[in-house]
């Protein structure tokens, strides 16, 4: 708490004009997030600069600004964001619009989703036009293209977008990459004070107010805790769940879904969800992908030029399949579409304890110990893992 408060009191959140997320190159939240200088922002604490000429580059805009990157995010999580007025989707009075499209999804909605998702429609460079002069801009999710680079789920990833047509050449990326950001301490603190204190403290309540607002929310979040459903929010959200038990505390997991919503796409989910103990319930009840809803409305966007649809369902005879069966949800299944055997999640992802902690390596357990007796080395293998060499979880 100390620690994240000298950050946090220190540091003030870069400012977002909450735009729609069409083009959002002049919104310095979104830029913070895809600048080639970094240091201009003072929520940045530490970044990775890259430079081309030096042969020091990156590939990210080579993917999200041109097609999905073989990436996407969920529907458990699109589903998990909350409306602008502070409630969730499925609360009275919401004004949620529907998943019929994926534009649709955004209406009304935290103001995070609208710039951190890609839509048809939006545009992609600042600084190129397509030859009659009008502007380049996306199309529709490729979802049944190539393993690399489709979109997944159809909710293609933005954060991170480039308007630069240089960005978007191959490798030759030299936007900056965010190690630490002044809105991790601000979270930090609000989850390390309620779990030490049991309230949301002045203080805490300072810092989710400020992200809250930054996001376009009602910044009033016992409005969202007072809307919140835990066997709603366990539907999709893993988080919803530690060691295996549904929480009863809904401010406790509303922290943890301001935390999903600010740090989206920043590489951080799995080690949340491995410090919450939120995947045990996998063991027995196996978590299936979902994303956008395709049969529906969207099914017409999948159409050749004779209007021939380019939809292949799963278990289609004489044909090679490229999306999961109508009949078992109208949204994507991403890993439903082939059950062979490399395809280890087509029912589902599960769960041992023992990936809590990875294994502690036997050369270390022979080195740290008298002649190579492991049961007297000085250091113990963690649990749920063997003590002999190449072998699994138990």
């Amino acid at each position: 708490m100390d620690a994240a408060a000298q950050v946090a009191d220190a540091v003030p959140l870069v400012n977002n004009t909450k735009d729609d997320g069409y083009n959002s190159s002049g919104n310095p939240y979104t830029a913070m997030f895809a600048d080639i200088d970094m240091s201009k922002y003072a929520e940045v604490l530490l970044w990775r600069r890259y430079d081309p000429t030096l042969g020091i580059n990156h590939n990210v805009n080579h993917y999200i600004n041109n097609n999905g990157g073989n990436t996407g995010y969920t529907r458990g999580f699109v589903d998990n964001i909350l409306m602008q007025n502070g409630l969730p989707i499925y609360a009275p009075g919401s004004g949620y619009a529907g998943d019929d499209s994926v534009q649709l999804v955004k209406v009304n909605r935290d103001n995070r989703l609208q710039l951190f998702m890609k839509t048809p429609g939006n545009l992609r460079f600042t600084d190129r036009t397509n030859p009659d002069g009008s502007p380049v801009l996306s199309g529709r999710p490729d979802i049944v293209g190539l393993a690399e680079t489709r979109d997944v789920t159809g909710y293609s990833i933005k954060k991170g977008f480039s308007y630069l047509a240089s960005n978007a050449e191959g490798s030759l990326g030299n936007t900056g990459s965010i190690v630490f950001r002044a809105a991790e301490a601000y979270l930090n603190y609000i989850e390390a004070s309620y779990m030490k204190e049991g309230v949301v403290n002045g203080k805490a309540a300072q810092y989710w107010q400020a992200l809250r607002t930054r996001a376009g929310l009602n910044p009033d979040f016992n409005v969202t805790v007072n809307a919140t459903i835990m066997t709603e929010e366990a539907k999709h959200d893993m988080a919803a769940y530690s060691a295996g038990a549904l929480l009863a505390d809904r401010t406790l997991y509303n922290i943890r879904r301001e935390r999903r919503t600010e740090l989206m796409a920043e590489g951080m989910r799995m080690y949340d969800l491995k410090r919450w103990r939120a995947l045990d319930q996998l063991k027995s009840n196996p978590y299936i992908i979902e994303g956008m809803k395709v049969w529906g409305p969207m099914e017409k966007w999948f159409v050749n030029a004779t209007g021939t649809s380019l939809l292949i369902e799963s278990g289609t005879a004489g044909k090679t399949p490229n999306i999961s069966k109508r009949s078992e949800s109208p949204y994507i299944r991403p890993y439903r579409v082939n059950n062979t055997p490399s395809n280890f999640v087509y029912n589902g992802y599960r769960w041992t304890e023992a990936h809590y902690l990875e294994p502690i390596a036997i050369q270390h357990l022979v080195i740290t110990s008298t002649e190579g007796d492991l049961a007297n080395a000085v250091i113990y293998q963690n649990p749920g893992w063997p003590t002999v060499a190449n072998q699994g979880a138990n």
